[in-house]
């Protein structure tokens, strides 16, 4: 692919060959934020610039907060894979990626260097401020693939993208004891659970029944939303922060 104007005017063109059409002439209503999982920014750059990879993202953040683009926002990049958020399948087509340099997991949730949260929250900014992005369309890819999918991870900085003004978020519920649903639970409270999860746009079946499904749900909500304990157990701490996070949503049907 030959260079291109960036469409934000922080970054630098990266081109990357790996991208096509958006389907139906659909555009960005979402952010997706990723890690790349990889030992270097610099490997994990190469690999979504290479043909073979089949994979790319809009932009891809240094550790020391440089952005680079990689495809324009007009396209369509390939970094969801098989994902769903709020029944719509074809998050590529509906969303903005961006891939930021970090080993996650695999290097044990490495910290975000401040430079690099804040060159995220400003390239957030303003792809919301383009394409009209509301707050809680900011997401985490493994919000949209649960169990297939763990980053930006359990480390990332979600509240403080929030107090600066991206993302939908409220303080965690303290973790406390009380009653809890797991893996195997069946019944009408279970079922009411999974209607709050799927409502916040999360694919979760509504069966009554706490399968191996849901309990992946449960975990990428954590995840993101309560992060101080990732089990995929429903505690109070989580059904609560869930239902006040259904509570704030900024516009009815979100």
């Amino acid at each position: 692919m030959s260079a291109f104007a960036c469409d934000y005017a922080g970054a630098t063109a990266a081109p990357s060959p790996n991208f096509g059409e958006r389907a139906g002439g659909r555009t960005p209503d979402m952010i997706l934020l990723h890690y790349t999982g990889m030992a270097t920014a610099q490997g994990a750059l190469e690999w979504l610039c290479a043909p073979e990879s089949q994979v790319s993202s809009h932009y891809f953040v240094h550790e020391d907060g440089r952005v680079e683009q990689l495809v324009r926002e007009a396209d369509r990049a390939w970094h969801a894979g098989k994902s769903q958020w709020k029944g719509v399948t074809d998050i590529n087509s509906a969303s903005i990626g961006i891939e930021i340099a970090n080993a996650g997991h695999p290097g044990g949730l490495p910290d975000f260097p401040e430079a690099q949260v804040a060159a995220v929250i400003e390239l957030c900014l303003d792809c919301g401020k383009r394409w009209d992005i509301a707050p809680e369309r900011v997401l985490g890819h493994s919000d949209v693939a649960p169990i297939r999918k763990v980053d930006p991870g359990e480390n990332f900085p979600w509240g403080r993208l929030f107090a600066a003004g991206v993302g939908h978020w409220v303080e965690p519920t303290a973790i406390t004891g009380g009653r809890f649903f797991q893996r195997g639970d069946c019944g009408q409270p279970v079922e009411a659970l999974q209607t709050m999860l799927s409502l916040y746009g999360y694919a979760t079946e509504i069966t009554g029944v706490y399968t191996e499904g849901m309990e992946g749900d449960i975990a990428a909500f954590q995840r993101h939303f309560r992060p101080q304990r990732v089990d995929g157990i429903a505690d109070f701490s989580t059904i609560d922060t869930l239902h006040r996070l259904l509570s704030g949503l900024a516009r009815p049907g979100a």
